[in-house]
């Protein structure tokens, strides 16, 4: 991990668990095909992701609702057992 890339971006998100959940997210992404908004000279995922958020291209969403997964859990196993899935009480 180049640590001027991390310096960086700890500087546009302060707190260190949303910058490694952040980081971890786009670097997920990127390994899995997602093109990079930024020319690197590293190859490294996390990397290449730390320069994003230290760029100021990448940036938290705070006002996002929390992905609920234990309902897309649940959902899944029923699917896979051929039944409805239970509906979520509001």
């Amino acid at each position: 991990m180049n640590n001027d890339y991390l310096y960086r971006a700890k500087e546009k998100v302060a707190d260190a668990k949303t910058l490694i959940v952040l980081a971890s997210k786009r670097a997920a992404m990127l390994a899995g095909g997602a093109r990079p908004m930024v020319k690197c000279k590293d190859d490294n995922f996390v990397d290449i992701a730390l320069l994003e958020i230290a760029e100021g291209l990448l940036a938290p969403d705070y006002d996002a609702k929390p992905d609920d997964f234990m309902a897309q859990l649940a959902a899944a196993k029923a699917k896979a057992a051929g039944e409805m899935p239970a509906k979520k009480p509001e």
